[in-house]
């Protein structure tokens, strides 16, 4: 199974933010849970699905990822633009705070 990691949208603010192992969310994929096994995704899941009923996040999923290092890096390119923000504004999201 290849490893995947959590993802979701804030409510509050529509910010794309991933599950942590502790249960939090992060806005950094690096903070991600990475689940290796399908009993721990499922693990993972749960938690964030519980999130979306409390009205936390809107629309977790899991998505494929590489474990190097013990950190997550997208394997798709859907998730690697989730990472930087808005791809037709430079000047917001994350890109926008590296420049």
């Amino acid at each position: 199974m290849p490893n995947t990691a959590i993802t979701a949208n804030r409510l509050l603010d529509g910010f794309v933010i991933y599950l942590t192992a502790d249960g939090g969310w992060s806005e950094h994929l690096a903070d991600a849970a990475v689940a290796a096994t399908k009993e721990r995704e499922a693990e993972l899941l749960a938690v964030a699905e519980q999130a979306a009923k409390a009205g936390t996040v809107i629309g977790p999923y899991t998505f494929k990822v590489d474990a190097a290092d013990g950190r997550a890096i997208p394997l798709g390119q859907r998730e690697t633009l989730r990472t930087l923000g808005p791809s037709v504004r430079t000047d917001l999201g994350y890109q926008a705070a590296t420049l």
